[in-house]
């Protein structure tokens, strides 16, 4: 039988690799990771490693209404902060601002130190890290500021999970979700 027609029916359809890999591998639900401390979610309410960089969602201190996107890319430290609209932020000119620097400590709460020193790129020299020292490591190295272009998708992912907040406790499928295949199995 085709692939095409073990489609049309429902069957499973077998890929080139498929063999290799496990069974958590094949479903199409992301793993998702226990916090390695449990967090405050007032002041940095989204933290996220994911296209090269540590970014975030970080509360401002004076305005209830405000709040900063921030990012740090990994390797290069190249860093960017700005409120929802697209306003710079006034701290950060020339080094890591107050956000920046909130982020990194919450992301080291969510994500353990270890794990962000290591997708950050940064060296550690065999010391066991710890936010201070993540955040002193890439400020050692002078990092240059990075365009705020990133601010939007980060500000977009940040609102859709403020979406999922408000939906009722269920266990059926969410329609946005409906493209996932079924977990089925073959007699």
């Amino acid at each position: 039988m085709s692939r095409r027609a073990a489609f049309r029916q429902g069957l499973p359809v077998l890929c080139k690799g498929d063999g290799a890999l496990s069974d958590w591998e094949k479903r199409s639900a992301a793993r998702v990771v226990a916090p390695a401390r449990a967090r405050k979610l007032a002041k940095v309410p989204f933290v996220e490693l994911a296209d090269g960089r540590l970014q975030g969602v970080v509360s401002s201190g004076s305005d209830i209404e405000r709040v900063y996107v921030s990012s740090v890319e990994a390797g290069t430290y190249a860093f960017a902060c700005s409120t929802n609209n697209n306003r710079p932020c006034g701290g950060a000119r020339g080094s890591f601002c107050n956000h920046i620097r909130s982020l990194v400590g919450e992301a080291v709460l969510q994500y353990g130190a270890e794990r962000v020193a290591r997708y950050l790129r940064v060296e550690t020299g065999g010391e066991e890290p710890t936010a201070a020292f993540v955040t002193s490591a890439m400020t050692g190295t002078r990092p240059a500021p990075a365009a705020t272009k990133t601010a939007a998708p980060v500000f977009s992912r940040f609102l859709r999970q403020l979406a999922y907040l408000e939906l009722d406790p269920t266990t059926a499928p969410l329609p946005e979700m409906q493209w996932f295949p079924q977990t089925r199995t073959v007699a």
